[in-house]
């Protein structure tokens, strides 16, 4: 039997919202195949315990507190990642924000704004930075933009703000990747639906309710799991993936079919 060796070593990950869910479960997947990762988020203790779990399987990590509402965070971020590791080889912008639960006519403008700037602005100015640092590599990059079924693949009542800015995850993904892979720079996105994570929890429910509901609201059966989910991102950021461009690969369970 051969060893097949990491798919991403001597490779650096950056993971946006890596201090919990799918952003914790990528930046672990990445460490296991070799990677350096660095993970950013707004919450210092979460984004160490990401990085303990990393270095606990003997890979390396770092973190850097980030608000990607902030601009100044953004640069510094890239900045960090860059002086730690030397390269920014794999971008993957998970966070995000759900907010403004409700019919259209009833969100206000707080939260409409809020989604705005974490979901649509926050991913348009990581990836600006990213792809700043990526043109000066030699061998470019890969981006994957985590969007969600929910906005250009299926559509539910109540989420109207929230699949709004998802939607345009995906749209601006697309357009991103025929802009820069002459560049080299390879852009892509991820759209999850329900998964083992809080925010597939409606208000009050026990991880035991969700599972029987999921038995009849997802043709597969059950929410996605993590790995699931983070298997899905490291094919797309991968070598093998090579001339997938401007993909919004769903891993829903069937759900958006």
């Amino acid at each position: 039997m051969t060893h097949r060796s990491p798919r991403f070593a001597h490779r650096t990950a950056l993971v946006t919202g890596g201090g919990s869910g799918i952003g914790q479960a990528v930046a672990l997947a990445f460490a296991r195949e070799g990677a350096n990762v660095v993970v950013a988020g707004r919450t210092a203790a979460r984004l160490a315990e990401t990085v303990n779990l990393v270095e606990i399987e003997g890979g390396k990590a770092a973190a850097v507190v980030t608000d990607i509402t902030q601009p100044e965070d953004v640069i510094e971020l890239v900045q960090q990642t860059t002086e730690r590791f030397g390269s920014l080889d794999i971008a993957i912008n998970n966070a995000g924000v759900l907010r403004g639960i409700g019919p259209v006519g009833d969100v206000s403008d707080e939260d409409w704004q809020i989604l705005l700037d974490t979901n649509m602005t926050g991913v348009l100015r990581t990836m600006r930075q990213e792809i700043a640092q990526m043109r000066t590599q030699s061998e470019g990059g890969t981006i994957v933009n985590i969007s969600s079924n929910l906005g250009a693949h299926l559509r539910i009542p109540n989420l109207g703000a929230y699949l709004a800015t998802k939607a345009a995850v995906s749209a601006l993904s697309r357009a991103a990747a025929l802009d820069h892979i002459h560049e080299s720079i390879r852009i892509n996105s991820v759209s999850p639906g329900a998964s083992a994570t809080t925010m597939s929890l409606r208000p009050g429910e026990a991880h035991a309710e969700r599972a029987i509901r999921m038995k009849d609201e997802s043709p597969v059966g059950r929410v996605s799991t993590l790995e699931e989910i983070a298997a899905a991102v490291l094919y797309v950021a991968s070598p093998e993936a090579a001339s997938v461009v401007g993909t919004d690969l769903v891993v829903d369970g069937g759900a958006s079919a």
